[in-house]
């Protein structure tokens, strides 16, 4: 039950490419309020073309938070990120009735709304050995562990990440229990309300958008910004679709073509990804990518 008397954070998800970034710009524009980027990549100043940061004339439409506001040499994580916006809603609310927060970190965004879990301390010991591994026996190796070791967060992490794949690893390891069985044991009153949906569309039409957006991303520069980057190419900002690809190119192990039909392919996987991560929720109201924010804002706001 939501308290009218209170302000409200408005959360927007969804697969890459599916339309959050004007949707959320519309509503923002209906509900006189401001964005909060929730896309872990396009915090970062360096990124731009690839991360499909808003467009100059979208981010002076609507004031946006949390975009460009970071460098790649920047130590950022997850915690700072939920410290940092959970400060921007409060003040946020001392003039509006509501705030956006947009964007496809779906981690980032749990952050915020759940805060995040507590785990067990590590041995430095474990993870030495997991990179060890790692270089080893490669990512199928690490893969295959963590099947084994906790299936069910298997089947929701990024299995190409192997930061991701260690982190997980080494908290089973070192506790002897699934790392899943550490996530969503917090819980978090707020003192705002939460409206959380999701977008989604047609999978062939989803597909479509994300090969036309990376076609767009390549006639725009990519591949430029990309060539400024490649000494930096092992941070972990970098680590990220559309620059990791086309620096296999620069290094002359994949064609110009190759890289790009990568780019696709990994953008696909994200989106099914994302897909998968948010289904598993129960507090999202699914809408398609054609719905209006006119019937968003009647439907679920013209109470108040």
């Amino acid at each position: 039950m939501k308290d009218l008397n209170k302000k409200t954070l408005i959360t927007i998800s969804g697969p890459t490419a599916v339309g959050k970034t004007k949707f959320s710009i519309d509503l923002a524009i209906i509900l006189n309020c401001n964005i909060i980027s929730c896309d872990s990549r396009q915090f970062y100043k360096e990124l731009t073309i690839g991360t499909a940061v808003p467009s100059k004339k979208e981010l002076k439409t609507v004031k946006h938070h949390c975009i460009h506001h970071k460098s790649i040499l920047d130590t950022y994580t997850i915690k700072d990120f939920e410290k940092e916006v959970l400060i921007i809603i409060n003040n946020e609310f001392k003039n509006n009735d509501y705030i956006i927060m947009s964007g496809g970190s779906g981690l980032y965004m749990d952050a915020v709304i759940n805060g995040l879990d507590n785990f067990p301390k590590t041995d430095d010991k474990v993870r030495k050995q997991l990179n060890s591994e790692l270089k080893k026996f490669g990512i199928e190796y690490l893969q295959k562990k963590l099947n084994k070791l906790d299936p069910l967060y298997y089947t929701n992490v990024d299995k190409q990440n192997p930061r991701r794949l260690i982190r997980a690893l080494e908290i089973c390891i070192s506790s002897n229990k699934p790392y899943s069985s550490f996530i969503g044991k917090q819980k978090i009153i707020h003192e705002f309300n939460l409206f959380n949906m999701a977008m989604n569309i047609k999978r062939e039409i989803l597909y479509n958008k994300i090969n036309l957006r990376v076609d767009k991303m390549i006639d725009d520069g990519l591949l430029e910004e990309v060539k400024t980057l490649i000494i930096h190419k092992e941070l972990n900002a970098l680590n990220t679709i559309g620059y990791k690809e086309l620096f296999l190119f620069i290094e002359k192990k994949l064609t110009f073509e190759q890289s790009i039909e990568e780019i696709k392919k990994n953008s696909r996987r994200f989106a099914k990804r994302q897909i998968t991560w948010l289904k598993r929720k129960e507090d999202i109201i699914w809408v398609n990518n054609d719905v209006t924010p006119e019937e968003i804002k009647r439907n679920y706001f013209d109470f108040k």
